[in-house]
């Protein structure tokens, strides 16, 4: 593989899915991301100091409410920020059992999830289930310890959202 692919990798896997199928009903997720259907509402922190008060729990999914771009403090600076009509946030999660853990969300926004202010590279991407309102996937090995998700460009205030361990 040439050096300008490998650069290019991390940016290119996170490029924004195709559209969703046509889809006459909703599917339901896989076994693994039956929290997706029953979310709840977590408004998004904007920045660190308000990450207790946006708190994941693993499996359960979420509607984020996310802030103007221009009002989130990032821990790390997204490789896609977006732009000034975009919309992101910050929300903290705790892995008690190592594993692959997946995060999916119903929009094409950037993913990026942190340790000790480090980002950790993610080992697969994909889009999501057809029908399901899943729209992207991406997949982390995650270690025991206290993580930061950053979300950023997404074109709505609103997002679907759920953090999964993989069987």
């Amino acid at each position: 593989m040439g050096l300008a692919m490998m650069i290019g990798a991390p940016a290119l896997a996170q490029m924004e899915p195709a559209a969703p199928a046509d889809c006459a009903a909703t599917a339901a997720p896989p076994a693994e991301m039956a929290g997706w259907a029953g979310r709840t509402p977590l408004a998004a922190a904007d920045g660190a100091k308000g990450l207790s008060k946006a708190t994941l729990a693993v499996g359960q999914g979420i509607d984020a409410a996310l802030r103007p771009t221009g009002e989130v403090r990032y821990v790390l600076r997204p490789e896609k920020p977006g732009g000034s009509v975009s919309h992101g946030g910050l929300f903290g999660f705790a892995i008690a059992e190592p594993g692959t853990y997946r995060v999916a969300i119903g929009s094409g926004a950037w993913i990026d999830v942190l340790k000790d202010g480090k980002a950790v590279t993610s080992s697969a991407h994909g889009h999501g289930p057809a029908c399901t309102g899943i729209r992207k996937m991406v997949d982390f090995p995650l270690a025991p310890g206290r993580y930061v998700l950053q979300i950023a460009a997404n074109g709505e205030p609103t997002l679907p959202l759920l953090l999964t361990r993989l069987p």
